[in-house]
C-alpha cells in the first residue's frame, strides 16, 4: 500500500492546501472550537462541510463493522452527482475527506490545477478506481507530501497514525458522512442549508459520544473566507 506522509489537523495548513489544489480564495478551512448551539453560530458563514478527526479506538471499530453489517444488503438510493471515493493511500484521509467536500460542492470554484484535473479523470469511475487513482497521481502526491511536510508534527513518512478524518456534507438534503474506509456513503437522515450546522454537529457529537473517555477529537469546518 502506498503510504503518504500524515497532514495535520491545522486549519492555516489544509487552507494553504486547498488553494494550491486550486480552490478559490474566497474558502478556508476553520477550526470549530464548540458544538454547542451558542458556540456554532460563531462559524463564518456560509458552511459547506464538516471536517471531523477522530482516534480509530476500538469503539470506532466497532460500531464501523455493524454499521457494515446493517446496510450492506440494503439497497439505498443516492445523488447521481454525489462524488465518493475510495481510501487506499495510508495516512491520506485528510485529502480525501478535502475532496469530498469540496466535490459535493458545486458552488465552491475551482480553478485549474491539480484538483480539478483530478476529478474530471476520475469522474466517470467506480470509487475504488477512484481511491487507486489518487494513489496513482503523481502531482496530487508531491502536493500532499509538500504540505504534509509544514504541519506541526515530523511524522516519520513510515508512521501509520492511528487517526482519521471523515467528511459531512449535505447533498441534495441529505446529511451524508463520507469516509474512504468505507465501502458506501452513510446517510444521516435530512438536513436543509439551514440546519446543516446544527445537524452536522450532532453527528460528530454521536461521534464523541459512542467513545466517552476519548478527547482526542477534532472539528474542522469548510466555510468562506472572513475578510
Amino acid at each position: 500500500m502506498v503510504t503518504w506522509t500524515p497532514i495535520e489537523s491545522n486549519p492555516e495548513v489544509l487552507t494553504k492546501y486547498i488553494h494550491k489544489l486550486g480552490v478559490s480564495p474566497a474558502w478556508s478551512v476553520t477550526d470549530i472550537i464548540g458544538l454547542d448551539e451558542e458556540t456554532l453560530e460563531f462559524i463564518p458563514q456560509p458552511v459547506k462541510a464538516f471536517i471531523l478527526l477522530f482516534p480509530c479506538s476500538e469503539a470506532y471499530e466497532k460500531h464501523r463493522a455493524e454499521e457494515h453489517e446493517r446496510i450492506k444488503d440494503e439497497k439505498e438510493d443516492h445523488p447521481a452527482d454525489l462524488f465518493y471515493m475510495r481510501q487506499f493511500v495510508r495516512n491520506a484521509c485528510g485529502t480525501v475527506a478535502l475532496i469530498h467536500s469540496l466535490a459535493n460542492n458545486k458552488d465552491v470554484d475551482i480553478e485549474s490545477g491539480v484538483l480539478k484535473s483530478f476529478l474530471e479523470k476520475v469522474s466517470p469511475l467506480s470509487p475504488e478506481e477512484r481511491g487507486q487513482a489518487l494513489g496513482e497521481d503523481k502531482q496530487f502526491t508531491a502536493d500532499h507530501e509538500a504540505l504534509a511536510k509544514e504541519g506541526q508534527t515530523n511524522a516519520p513518512e513510515d508512521d501509520y497514525v492511528l487517526h482519521h478524518f471523515v467528511s459531512l456534507v449535505n447533498k441534495e438534503g441529505t446529511l451524508y458522512e463520507l469516509d474512504g474506509s468505507k465501502s458506501f456513503p452513510i446517510k444521516h437522515g435530512p438536513t436543509s442549508e439551514e440546519t446543516f450546522i446544527k445537524d452536522a454537529a450532532k453527528v460528530c457529537r454521536e461521534f464523541m459520544a459512542r467513545d466517552p473517555t476519548e478527547v482526542r477529537f477534532t472539528v474542522l469546518a469548510l466555510t468562506a473566507t472572513l475578510d
